[in-house]
Order: C-alpha cells, then structure tokens, then sequence
C-alpha cells in the first residue's frame, strides 16, 4: 500500500515509546534520517515520557531486596513464552489503530504499579486509592498528549528545575511536568500561574517532581508561570516568577 508522507509524522511518540514493530521501526528510521522535524520531535516525546514515568513512580521499601533474595531459591522457573509470529501492519493502519494512549499507559503504568505492588500487603486499602488516583491522573494527561494539535516546549526554571509544557486547543487543557524540583520548604509550596495578558490566575500547586493538568483556561493564555507560596497557594503571586514559559504557540 502506498503512503501519504504525512502519515509517517504522526509515529514520532509511538517511535520513542517502542509502541513499533520491527519493520515498522525500521521504516520510521529510514524517515528519521530525511526528517530533521521528526528527530526533534521525537527526542522531545522521549524527554517527555521520562519525566512522566519518572514523576509517578516510587521506590521499595529498604526491605525489599532482602526479602526477595530469601525467597527467590523456592521460586521455580517457568519455560519461556514464545508469541505467534504476526505480521508487521502497514504504517497507515499503525496510524490508525495504535494510539500514543497504549505507550503512554504501558510506561507510566508501569512505573506506578511496580512500587503498588511491593507495597500492596501492608497497605492495601491506601494503595488501592492511590491507584485509582494515578490512573485518573493518566487518563487526563493521556488525553492533552494525544490531541491530534499537542504542542511541546520546554523550560527551565530559576531555581534549576527542568519544566515542560503540553498544551492542546481541542482539549482546552496544558499538562505541566517538573523535573529535579528542589524541595519548596516548610511551610511553603510552589503554584504555577496562567498568563492573561499580564494577570496572573492560580492554574494549580506542585511540591515535587511530577506533572499536574494546570487549572483554568489556556486557550486565551499567553504563558505558564511558576512562583513559591505559602502552603495551600495564593489569589496573586506573592513573590517573583521563578519561571515564566511562553506557552507552545
């Protein structure tokens, strides 16, 4: 089947998650080569992905490996599990049935449940909570990430922290993520803040690495602020801008 060119634009996310088989990895890094556009999209979906995983994910507990090294010798092996070969689809049909969603979920899912799981015996009703927190928290970012017109930008902030935006016009939402965030302090937490026209309007809080759906409208927005404030935020932003991002236009 013949392709138009554009389709193969759209794999960019699909390519840096490994969402793609074989053949059709080798096909986008054939485009790879010819497109200077996709390569810088595709190391940014791939930043991206990172700090997503790497905002919902926690660590075992200090027992953990203990544990697992006094029960791995009672553990028996299983034979390996060989899928049926199937065949490689065709780039539009890629296009059209394997959604970033799918990826998106496969990493960051992972990531949440690896730390549920060492921790589910003890604290099994917390856990079960915070599951279904992470999964509506997935959802709404999956959502702004697989907009057909998402755009990216990134940033840093004053206080050495790595940020980047995803906003979309359809879904009238921006997703927020912070990378090596400093601690904000006692007492203290940091608030980002939607630019309209030069009045600042609370879009959230954020305390720690992570990545948040700002609140408010973006549409009309013409950049993302972050500021530090006292717990529990502010109506207007008591101290100066430690970041101020043009939102991806």
């Amino acid at each position: 089947m013949k392709h138009h060119a554009t389709d193969a634009h759209t794999l960019a996310a699909a390519y840096t998650l490994g969402a793609l088989d074989d053949g059709e990895r080798e096909a986008f890094d054939a485009h790879l080569r010819a497109c200077e556009a996709c390569g810088q999209e595709a190391a940014e979906f791939e930043a991206t992905a990172a700090r997503l995983a790497s905002a919902v994910s926690q660590p075992p507990p200090a027992s953990a490996k203990a544990q697992v090294m006094a029960a791995i010798d009672g553990v028996r092996q299983l034979p390996p599990h060989i899928p049926a070969p199937v065949a490689a689809p065709a780039l539009r049909g890629i296009v059209r049935r394997r959604a970033l969603p799918l990826a998106l979920a496969a990493g960051v899912t992972a990531a949440v449940l690896g730390g549920v799981a060492v921790w589910q015996a003890q604290h099994g009703q917390d856990l079960r909570q915070q599951a279904r927190q992470a999964q509506q928290q997935l959802d709404a970012v999956s959502a702004v990430l697989t907009a057909p017109d998402a755009r990216t930008v990134h940033g840093k902030a004053a206080n050495g922290a790595l940020t980047t935006v995803v906003a979309s016009d359809r879904q009238n939402k921006a997703v927020f993520t912070a990378a090596n965030l400093p601690a904000p302090g006692a007492g203290k937490t940091y608030q980002l803040w939607l630019d309209h026209d030069g009045t600042m309007r609370p879009a959230g809080l954020i305390d720690h690495d992570g990545t948040v759906v700002l609140t408010g409208n973006p549409a009309d927005a013409g950049a993302v602020g972050l500021t530090l404030e006292p717990a529990g935020g502010s109506p207007q932003p008591t101290t100066d801008p430690l970041l101020l991002m043009t939102l991806p236009a």
